[in-house]
């Protein structure tokens, strides 16, 4: 099962935004999604965090909050075949 900061860094990396005022569903199809285009690779999305991290200070932290905030939303047992 992934953790809820596995969640929020997949989801970081998504297109969804926080504009968008997402569902929960809406949330865990961005993440499934995202760690299919990844092939469920979390080191993948570990270092678009950190790119995005180093290209964009300003806005790392508001996402990065946002993202947990919505990971947090989500069961993460929906995910445990994704992380395996």
């Amino acid at each position: 099962m992934m953790s809820v900061s596995e969640l929020a860094q997949v989801l970081f990396t998504s297109a969804l935004q926080a504009s968008e005022d997402p569902t929960p569903e809406q949330v865990r199809v961005a993440i499934e999604g995202r760690l299919r285009s990844c092939h469920a690779d979390l080191a993948d999305c570990a270092a678009c965090v950190a790119q995005e991290a180093g290209d964009h200070p300003e806005t790392y932290a508001t996402r990065m909050r946002w993202a947990l905030s919505m990971a947090g939303r989500v069961d993460p047992a929906a995910f445990a075949l994704a992380a395996a």
